[in-house]
């Protein structure tokens, strides 16, 4: 019975590694202005500056409601305003941005 546990955890962490490291692959800087359209179609989602983009990413494609819940709380994770859309395009803001569909997460570089 160890054997099989051992196995099934290693697959799952097997799994995650991968899903991480594809998630890190797709992950890119891109304009603002390059977004705007899937803004106006409320599929834009702000990923704080302390948060990690990966582990967010992960919780959306994993539907963890409850993580989900805690971070738009905390906003670690929040709607993008209208403000901010414009301040980002005035600006001609570079993000780091990530598909998880139906979402495009968006995050502040570190300076």
């Amino acid at each position: 019975m160890t054997d099989k546990t051992q196995t099934s955890s290693s697959a799952a962490l097997s799994e995650r590694e991968t899903l991480i490291n594809r998630l890190n692959s797709e992950t890119a800087k891109i304009g603002w202005q390059e977004l705007q359209k899937h803004y106006a179609a409320g599929n834009v989602l702000g990923v704080a500056a302390g948060a990690d983009l990966i582990q967010v990413a992960i919780a959306l494609n994993e539907d963890n409601a409850t993580q989900i819940q805690a971070w738009l709380s905390d906003k670690s994770v929040f709607e993008v305003t209208d403000q901010q859309a414009l301040e980002w395009f005035e600006n001609q803001t570079i993000l780091w941005a990530l598909v998880i569909p139906p979402f495009v997460l968006v995050q502040e570089p570190k300076t």
